[in-house]
């Protein structure tokens, strides 16, 4: 789903490391496709996160950025917080957000990143 210069990814269910590593190449392809400059993954309906997961998560993010989007992990389950804490599998230097809204201002706040399609049209070497 987009809105503006923003892409959202919602995971519904729990990806096995296949599915995993196949939502991280389709993530990073359409941020290309659709010149997206702010991505937020929606992680709201797992009860679990997995090491594997939050690395590639990281790792989203981290590709993401060096094809000029910022990502917004928004929804981690308290539950899943306090794990991912207690074993050291925190989400590095990716912003987080308590949901979706929270995750659109955080976007909109930072220089680039925003949610309006013509900021997007705006930078150099852009057409309108």
């Amino acid at each position: 789903m987009r809105q503006g210069s923003t892409l959202i990814a919602s995971v519904h269910t729990a990806l096995d490391d296949s599915e995993l590593v196949r939502f991280e190449h389709d993530l990073i392809h359409q941020i290309g496709e659709h010149r997206s400059r702010g991505v937020i993954i929606d992680v709201a309906a797992l009860d679990v996160i997995d090491s594997f997961a939050a690395l590639t998560l990281r790792r989203i993010a981290e590709m993401a950025r060096l094809r000029g989007a910022l990502t917004v992990l928004v929804g981690i389950q308290p539950e899943v917080a306090f794990t991912m804490v207690r074993l050291g599998m925190g989400t590095g230097q990716v912003p987080t957000a308590l949901d979706l809204e929270e995750g659109l201002a955080l976007l909109a706040a930072h220089p680039g990143a925003g949610t309006d399609s013509t900021e997007r049209d705006a930078r150099p070497g852009s057409t309108p």
